[in-house]
């Protein structure tokens, strides 16, 4: 199996392409060991010692380091766990919904998640992150950051000066864009 990797935007997180299907649709993203359990792939990842995160893409793996770790020493480690994972037949993830939308929608949330399953995420998944729409209220849409974006220096200028005027321009009700926890 060859990994190739890809750095992205933020620093912090390297983009892990193993040639082969991750999730397959909808992404999984885990900000801490505590919430990996549902993962053989992402509890494997953290057993390495300066994994801090892990996001789980549609054909990708984002590895967030902690601060103090070295990703000339953290990056071999990392690729021999993701084969070791593919190699051992496991799944990827065991149960759980992963980023799936419950409910009805209005015309205007609609097109806002229409904007940005066709022109926002595919997009930001290359960096290695996903972008998740959370609400819309009086105006203002709510997003939650991921994998690579979570973090991320530019994620700001990307949401406000991005994401925020497209959805301006296309959505008129749309006023701001704001990211949340």
């Amino acid at each position: 199996m060859f990994i190739q990797t890809e750095p992205t935007p933020n620093p912090a997180t390297l983009k892990f392409l193993p040639g082969r299907d991750v999730m397959g649709s909808g992404t999984a993203d885990f900000p801490d060991a505590a919430k990996a359990a549902r993962s053989p792939l992402a509890t494997r990842l953290f057993q390495v010692p300066g994994v801090a995160s892990v996001f789980l893409g549609s054909d990708f793996i984002t590895v967030g380091k902690a601060a103090d770790a070295d990703w000339s020493v953290l990056k071999p480690l990392v690729l021999a766990a993701i084969m070791e994972h593919f190699a051992a037949n496991q799944p990827v993830v065991t149960s759980g919904d992963h980023s799936a939308d419950a409910g009805e929608d209005s015309a205007v949330v609609a097109q806002i998640k229409e904007l940005l399953d066709t022109r926002v995420r595919p997009a930001v998944a290359q960096d290695g992150g996903d972008i998740i729409f959370r609400g819309f209220e009086d105006g203002i849409v709510y997003l939650h950051l991921q994998g690579a974006c979570s973090g991320c220096p530019s994620s700001t200028a990307t949401l406000k000066h991005g994401i925020e005027n497209m959805l301006r321009y296309y959505v008129p009700e749309v006023v701001a864009v704001q990211a949340v926890a």
